[in-house]
């Protein structure tokens, strides 16, 4: 998926509301500037990404770079939010596209989804899941924005049941929940029928490890010469889950 594009704001009826030529050019050049950065990014990494070089692959200057984004940390969380929205929407079709499977077979879609994006611009797959840029502190909304990709995994563990070995954790989910108040509207917004989300919310912190886990190793290259597939991989671990909290096989 190309990054997002800037939605025009909308007028008290709903409808967008034109945008004026400059806003246009504006939205344009913030869209080259980040598609030149990803391109840096994908080529040496994080670190890699400058933005007098970029300037200079669009034919502007430093200072006149600066009237789009801040700093360099502003367009690293600007392409960061990009990403977490383009792989909230990849997770959202997949949720959308298996809503009449059974709760596991939708469970295994969503990780295997989430994968296919990773697999597919692993550049920006880094981006939220490798080593943090240094010196850079990503700002609280980054948290929503990741909360979005994983919204739709604890709607379908919702419909699991406790797993009693994982009662060690439900004690540290429940603080967690006590403690952030964001992470209890998460938790209704996607689980509301769910009396207690925490069996959820812990569910959806394993899956989340071991989705990341998979896929961050085999990102890297750590899997080559092994043999393996590593959906065989994902599939036997988010299955695993699936069956420790007894998601139902069944549609």
């Amino acid at each position: 998926m190309p990054p997002s594009t800037p939605s025009a704001p909308s007028t008290s009826s709903g409808a967008p509301t034109p945008q004026t030529p400059r806003q246009r050019y504006r939205a344009q050049l913030q869209q080259e500037i980040k598609q030149a950065a990803l391109a840096q990014i994908a080529e040496g990494g994080i670190e890699a990404l400058s933005i007098n070089a970029i300037a200079k692959t669009l034919g502007m200057s430093g200072p006149a770079l600066y009237k789009y984004f801040r700093n360099r940390d502003d367009l690293l969380t600007a392409l960061i939010s990009d990403a977490y929205e383009d792989a909230a929407e990849a997770i959202r079709t997949a949720a959308h596209r298996t809503a009449d499977r059974s709760p596991r077979d939708r469970l295994l879609a969503l990780a295997h989804a989430y994968r296919d994006w990773a697999l597919a611009q692993p550049h920006r797959y880094l981006l939220l899941a490798g080593t943090p840029a240094a010196t850079y502190e990503a700002p609280a909304h980054t948290t929503d924005s990741a909360r979005a990709v994983m919204g739709p995994f604890l709607a379908v563990l919702a419909e699991g049941t406790p797993w009693p070995a994982a009662e060690p954790l439900y004690d540290e989910v429940r603080a967690w929940v006590t403690d952030t108040p964001a992470v209890a509207e998460w938790a209704a917004a996607y689980a509301p029928a769910a009396d207690d989300p925490v069996p959820a919310l812990a569910a959806s912190v394993l899956a989340w490890s071991r989705m990341h886990g998979i896929v961050s190793l085999e990102v890297q290259g750590s899997f080559q010469g092994m043999g393996h597939d590593s959906a065989t991989l994902l599939a036997l671990e988010i299955g695993a889950l699936a069956d420790a909290v007894k998601l139902s096989p069944d549609a």
